[in-house]
This record gives C-alpha cells, sequence and structure tokens, in this order.
C-alpha cells in the first residue's frame, strides 16, 4: 500500500537494512496494552484495538503509519520511520493528539528478526530512556512494545505493548 506507486527497481536497490520494514505496510488492527502510569510501580494495564495502516515513502527509505481509536476517548497518532543511509539506521518519530510535536526519537536497527531502537526524552519532567522493541519473526503478526529507563539503562519498565494482526 503506498499514496504513489514505486518502481520496483527503485526498491530493489535500497542498501541493506532499508527494507526492514517491509513487512509493516498495509492495513492492521492492533491490539494495545498500556499501562494506566508510567513510572509509579502501577500494575493497572489497560487494553484497546486500534485500526491501523502503514504505507512507503521517500523510495522506499521511509514510511509513515497511521492509527485511531474508534471508541471511547478520541485518540490519533502517527509514526514517521526514516532510514538513513550513510550510517544504516533507522530514526522512528512520534505524533498523537496529546500534542502538536514531534517526539524525540529512537534510533536503532534490526538484527534477524529482532528490532532494538533507543532514544532520550521526558515523561512527567523525568528524564528517561525510551526503547522501541520489534519482532518480526511472524510478519503477520509483528510485536512492538515500548519501555523506559529513569536510570539510564540500568532499570527498564515495559510500558507498552502492541500485537498486530493482518488486515485482508
Amino acid at each position: 500500500m503506498s499514496l504513489f506507486d514505486i518502481p520496483q527497481e527503485v526498491l530493489d536497490a535500497r542498501p541493506l537494512g532499508a527494507k526492514d520494514f517491509d513487512f509493516l505496510q498495509g492495513r492492521w488492527l492492533i491490539h494495545h496494552k498500556k499501562l494506566a502510569e508510567r513510572l509509579v510501580g502501577c500494575q493497572t494495564w489497560c487494553e484497546f484495538k486500534t485500526p491501523a495502516a502503514n504505507q512507503l515513502i521517500r523510495g522506499g527509505l521511509g514510511n509513515i503509519d497511521h492509527c485511531r481509536t474508534e471508541s471511547g476517548d478520541f485518540y490519533e497518532g502517527a509514526s514517521l520511520r526514516l532510514f538513513d543511509k550513510g550510517s544504516r539506521l533507522w530514526r522512528i518519530y512520534w505524533m498523537d493528539t496529546n500534542g502538536a510535536t514531534l517526539f524525540p526519537p529512537v534510533e536503532g536497527s534490526f538484527s534477524g528478526t529482532v528490532g532494538l531502537f533507543r532514544g532520550y526524552d521526558q515523561h512527567n519532567g523525568i528524564p528517561v530512556l525510551v526503547e522501541f522493541r520489534w519482532d518480526k519473526t511472524n510478519p503477520e503478526t509483528p510485536t512492538w512494545q515500548q519501555s523506559f529507563s529513569a536510570d539510564n539503562g540500568n532499570t527498564w519498565e515495559v510500558n507498552w505493548y502492541m500485537c498486530f494482526s493482518r488486515v485482508t
């Protein structure tokens, strides 16, 4: 799925690593499991589902996805993923209806079917190291999780988990 068709020869010419997120193209139903509060020892998880869609951009050197709630409080978000040909790393930016900014990027790559991406941000005024972990072992049901560390990576709290199911 793409707004513009990308010639196959352009897709084939991408460097190593630039195809890592190709599995994510198309339409999905995402099952979210999110901590009610982060970094306070909370054990309460909120669960909800959102539809999502992903498309390639920049000749396959990036992609955009978009999801939104269909019931309850309105929430909409989008990821922008950009591949840096020089460093062969991905940068992932997030934006949502909670603010009018892009969150600071996480950066990383895949090793086999697992991708780890890290970056610095703040949560409620607390500096945090953020980690996204993608697992595409089964590309028809990939998973993503977000973790925060308030002590520069010594301890981690998984605070959001998503399981994707392809919509045909």
